[in-house]
């Protein structure tokens, strides 16, 4: 099991909170982004830095995931093509993605879009709190501690 992070628009509370989770579980993180991403060194912790490009980031997470993994996004057309590959999808503020809200999310994905478009102002999300970052350490934590014992406590 690997954890892929949208990393472009990630907090940078978020890629601090998964540098110390790769340490101590000892499980790989890899940041993907169209941009240079500093890391600190750690043979669990790498950075992939893809060209720039709409979509460049989401298309190679896609390309790497595989089934179990856990993917870092808030990005919906990305995390939907993440679980239909069977990974884990949390985003930033500590929400679970699943086969359930998905479709849910993109329908509301396409209607704020077709709003934007027609010149409606629908505003952004809130800006990242504290406690974004505790309700994410949280859910962070509960899948590491059930992946560590569904593998026996090796990573």
């Amino acid at each position: 099991m690997q954890v892929l992070v949208d990393a472009d628009a990630c907090p940078v509370v978020v890629k601090e909170m998964l540098f110390r989770a790769a340490r101590r579980v000892e499980i790989c993180v890899t940041l993907v982004a169209n941009q240079y991403m500093r890391t600190p060194p750690s043979p669990f912790i790498k950075a992939l830095q893809v060209p720039a490009g709409f979509d460049a980031a989401d298309n190679r997470i896609v390309e790497l995931v595989t089934s179990g993994d856990l993917v870092i996004t808030s990005d919906i057309p990305l995390a939907a093509a993440a679980l239909d590959k069977g990974a884990h999808v949390l985003d930033p503020r500590g929400g679970w993605f699943s086969r359930e809200n998905i479709q849910e999310r993109l329908t509301m994905r396409d209607v704020l879009d077709q709003l934007r478009s027609s010149g409606v102002e629908t505003g952004g999300p809130a800006p990242y709190s504290q406690n974004d970052a505790k309700v994410f350490a949280a859910q962070l934590d509960r899948f590491l501690a059930r992946y560590r014992a569904s593998s026996g406590g090796a990573a």
